[in-house]
């Protein structure tokens, strides 16, 4: 999958009845939350993360340190709500929100 704008709003629809798997809060980006976020995108492709980490220059410099760590795409931002992509390598078609119906 691309970058393409119609590839994004494809996405954004398949992620708009997902609730966050990942919420990040006061401290940060820490080592288990890394390993969740690893584990989240690993499996299910499409995720959501919620943060709570202050004003929205924060939320943005999360955001950025989140994608560029962890190789994802930054489809949608809504409020605390985040909608990351990243392509599994052998996805599980029943985990993956791509593969399911």
């Amino acid at each position: 999958m691309t970058n393409s704008n119609a590839d994004k709003k494809h996405l954004r629809r398949l992620g708009h009845n997902l609730k966050p798997v990942v919420t990040i809060a006061g401290k940060g980006l820490t080592e288990n939350v890394g390993t969740e976020l690893e584990r989240a995108l690993g499996d299910h492709e499409l995720i959501k993360v919620k943060l709570s980490v202050g004003d929205r220059d924060a939320k943005k410099a999360m955001t950025d340190e989140i994608c560029q760590k962890y190789d994802a795409l930054l489809v949608q931002s809504i409020g605390h709500v985040v909608l990351l992509y990243r392509k599994a390598k052998t996805p599980n078609p029943k985990l993956s929100n791509l593969l399911r119906p």
